[in-house]
């Protein structure tokens, strides 16, 4: 176990994700590793800069953990990803990179599990998502299926602009909030325009409330 380098503990790492994510490392100027998934290959070859308006360069600027959607201006290809800077003996070092892929262009529906089929359904549709029972729940007005993705999946691919985490076990669509409530200690209580309520978790609350700005 002395003689494992880093190189390949990060290889044998990105074996458990290479299907989806591709993973990428860098120092505070430029990209010391990377290793692409079959999904989604962004060509960055180590000693790369990184570049403005990546979220690699966002988390090492900010010091702080970046999640967010980025366009195909970049790097020709959109993708989603998360950067998280890591430092030692209290300065800052590089970032870790897990980029997974967009979703398809042109997709605008959600194809659920029905009890006699499949259904596709616009985004526009889709009220909330809920992970329970080790099966996530698509929920609209007049029904609801389930879908064999993972909240976290779902998390990546659908368009950042209309659907928000904002629990462990839930994404809401903005659009179908009636109305916010405040909760105890920092949350927040949604009133969905299908009369349910769903909670905002006190580790959401403040990417809930910077998304939606208030």
């Amino acid at each position: 176990m002395k003689d494992l380098s880093i190189v390949a503990l990060l290889d044998v790492i990105g074996e458990l994700f290479s299907d989806e994510i591709s993973i990428a490392v860098s120092n505070r100027e430029e990209y010391i590793y990377y290793r692409p998934s079959k999904r989604i290959d962004l060509r960055i070859t180590p000693g790369d800069s990184v570049k403005e308006g990546t979220i690699a360069y966002k988390a090492l600027h900010s010091k702080q953990k970046v999640s967010e959607f980025i366009d195909r201006e970049v790097f020709g290809v959109p993708y989603h990803g998360m950067a998280v800077p890591f430092q030692f003996k209290g300065e800052l070092e590089g970032c870790v990179l897990a980029i997974y892929p967009a979703f398809t262009e042109g997709k605008s529906v959600i194809t659920i599990k029905t009890q006699d089929g499949w259904k596709p359904i616009p985004f526009s549709d889709v009220i909330y998502l809920e992970a329970r029972d080790r099966k996530t729940y698509i929920v609209t007005k007049t029904f609801s299926g389930t879908h064999t993705s993972s909240l976290q999946d779902f998390e990546y691919r659908l368009p950042r602009e209309i659907f928000i985490r904002c629990h462990r076990s839930f994404i809401v669509n903005v659009h179908h909030i009636k109305e916010i409530f405040p909760d105890t200690h920092s949350t927040f209580v949604l009133a969905m325009d299908n009369e349910e309520k769903i909670s905002v978790s006190q580790s959401y609350s403040s990417y809930f409330r910077k998304l939606l700005g208030f």
